[in-house]
């Protein structure tokens, strides 16, 4: 039996062994289960009543709880048997802010109408995946760009950790500034950096899983984040299951379409830079910069987006976080099936995941950004026409505080340098289609 699964995902094969496997895929588990209670925090807004209702609260927040846990498993698990990469699937951050704020809130519009237009997002990638666009899309992205997504989403990694460790705060007039260091979150956070950082350089298996286990537990011998238990209740999901709205005097509006075609442009550079980004800093790249198996991955993203639809969630997208279980030796879909495992008991243990604090995973996103950022030296820097659209590129993403937002600077960026200095040659129909597209999704973002 264990010689059948190190075939079928390649362990060996790929230099790994179960037991990295296994500390890669909990590692990816404690850096994502952050969602677990995240993600309800925001999309509970979307309830009318709920924040003056505590009854009405708890039963949507336990609903959008376990919505969030189902979308992540059903999505990591496709990713693991059918793509075979060791990257985790939940729903999206940033996605999910743009779900609850701005279409929801902002726009007026149901929650329940929202989900549809998810939903139908979702089946729009399914086709547009079978038929092979989605790959076009991403391996027409020039070299030079896919390092800099890489670098970006490094740098953006290590900004949440840095902010989710309370070592930046907004300043109004510099935007960001340092902490206090008197804060016990930027002592935990900077303790964590540094015994992952010692253990990294010793080579210590399991670094990155020790230095949040070692952040947390000081955590709650502190008092500063309380251990609240591990096993807890699970919530109905019925509240939120399958409420799509499918009237046509609904979803053939103009405001409809438009909100289904931004989700799908959220959706679509979102995912594309993760995983390009997982890609060419994790060694699964091949000498293209492309993914052998980025077909699969992305159905994977596609199905796991229309599932999340129906179970009650946002956008479900692949998550940069899966970087932390790759950096501890993960390489193969035998640690999204731990990932898997250990988020589906979420369902019971609940309490534990609530009780590792942002201090204790921000010292691992922090690391795995500075592995990321290594793959910097790929890029052609004596080339100024590759290198200002790379530069643009990561430079964009962390600042923009969206993946989306940076690779759409860099991609309008690259075909017009190209073109003003006589380098038209170097560009092809896909660049000035891609560069198009982000000028559109710029314009109605």
């Amino acid at each position: 039996m264990v010689r059948k699964i190190d075939h079928f995902f390649g362990i060996s094969k790929a230099g790994s062994t179960f037991r990295k496997e296994a500390i890669g895929g909990i590692v990816t588990f404690l850096t994502v289960s952050y969602i677990v209670v995240v993600n309800p925090s925001v999309l509970i807004n979307v309830i009318p009543g709920a924040s003056e209702n505590p009854e009405l609260f708890s039963q949507f927040f336990g609903a959008f709880m376990v919505a969030t846990i189902l979308s992540s498993v059903v999505g990591t698990i496709l990713m693991a048997f059918w793509a075979k990469y060791p990257f985790a699937l939940a729903p999206g951050m940033g996605l999910n802010a743009f779900f609850a704020y701005t279409v929801c809130i902002g726009m007026g519009i149901d929650w329940r109408i929202a989900l549809t237009a998810i939903f139908f997002e979702g089946i729009i990638f399914i086709v547009i995946t079978l038929g092979g666009l989605r790959t076009l899309i991403t391996r027409g992205i020039p070299k030079s760009l896919k390092m800099g997504i890489g670098v970006g989403i490094g740098l953006f990694i290590a900004l949440i950790g840095l902010e989710n460790g309370g070592m930046i705060v907004q300043n109004p007039s510099t935007l960001v500034e340092l902490g206090s260091v008197y804060s016990l979150d930027v002592l935990i956070t900077a303790f964590g950096i540094l015994l992952i950082s010692i253990l990294y350089v010793l080579k210590v298996p399991g670094s990155v899983l020790f230095g949040i286990l070692g952040s947390a537990g000081l955590s709650w011998l502190t008092g500063h984040a309380p251990f609240q238990g591990l096993v807890g209740r699970v919530p109905s999901i019925e509240p939120i299951f399958a409420k799509m709205v499918f009237e046509p005097d609904v979803i053939f509006t103009f405001g409809f379409i438009t909100v289904m075609l931004t989700f799908f442009f959220l959706d679509l550079f979102d995912t594309a830079g993760t995983l390009i980004g997982l890609s060419n800093t994790s060694g699964f790249a091949n000498s293209d910069g492309n993914l052998d198996r980025d077909k699969e991955a992305f159905m994977c993203d596609a199905i796991a987006t229309t599932a999340g639809a129906v179970l009650g969630t946002s956008t479900t997208t692949a998550y940069i976080e899966s970087a932390a279980g790759i950096a501890e030796g993960a390489r193969t879909g035998f640690a999204s099936v731990v990932t898997s495992i250990a988020m589906l008991a979420m369902l019971f243990f609940s309490p534990l995941a609530a009780s590792i604090p942002g201090a204790a995973t921000a010292p691992a996103l922090i690391f795995v950004g500075f592995l990321m950022t290594r793959s910097a030296t790929k890029i052609d820097w004596q080339d100024a026409t590759e290198s200002i659209p790379a530069f643009l590129t990561l430079l964009m993403i962390p600042l923009t505080y969206s993946i989306s937002h940076g690779i759409a600077v860099g991609f309008i960026a690259y075909p017009i340098i190209k073109l003003f200095t006589g380098r038209f040659r170097d560009t092809n129909i896909l660049t000035w289609i891609l560069a198009g597209m982000f000028v559109f999704y710029l314009a109605i973002g």
